[in-house]
């Protein structure tokens, strides 16, 4: 079986989603079990400079599905809309981009190949093929963001391990 671009992209994504959706379900529980107000992770950062816990779940909706989507079009420009400001918004922005992943028909995501792809950040803009966009930049990013909301959790002082980033890996049957 030939290795495609659907396998390098759609599954890890909607386990690392997966993962997100549960850590979003992880801080609401702490939240209320510690009697803090939902914004104490919501707004949480691990730096000043950094954004915080609500962005970091967006950016990873924003670099899998958001990525598919501007490859469609042609163009990626990053989603500078606030992001979610509830765990009920967060959880449901990761659920809708789930439920978008699922339905992607593998041979869409192949036809990608080749195909020219502009990312554009104000007047800036590097060119890609569709396939080293996602693998390159889309892709790391989706990571770093999903990484960096497990880490503002932790730091925080949940209870949160390694294979709660990792999720539902895919076995041998």
């Amino acid at each position: 079986m030939a290795f495609t671009l659907y396998a390098a992209t759609i599954p890890s994504y909607l386990q690392i989603l997966s993962s997100v959706e549960r850590l979003v379900g992880k801080a609401e529980a702490y939240c209320a079990a510690n009697n803090l107000l939902p914004d104490a992770l919501i707004d949480a950062r691990l730096a000043p400079d950094m954004q915080p816990f609500a962005y970091q779940v967006k950016s990873t909706a924003v670099h899998s599905i958001g990525a598919i989507e501007g490859v469609r079009r042609g163009s990626f420009s990053p989603d500078i809309a606030p992001p979610p400001a509830s765990f009920d918004a967060l959880r449901n922005r990761v659920a809708e981009t789930i439920a978008s992943l699922k339905g992607m028909d593998p041979d869409e995501v192949e036809s990608f190949i080749g195909r020219d792809m502009r990312f554009t950040f104000g007047d800036n803009h590097i060119d890609f093929l569709a396939e080293d966009f996602l693998l390159s930049f889309s892709q790391p990013n989706f990571y770093f963001h999903a990484t960096t909301a497990y880490d503002i959790l932790r730091m925080k002082g949940l209870e949160i391990g390694k294979h709660d980033f990792n999720g539902r890996v895919r076995k041998k049957l």
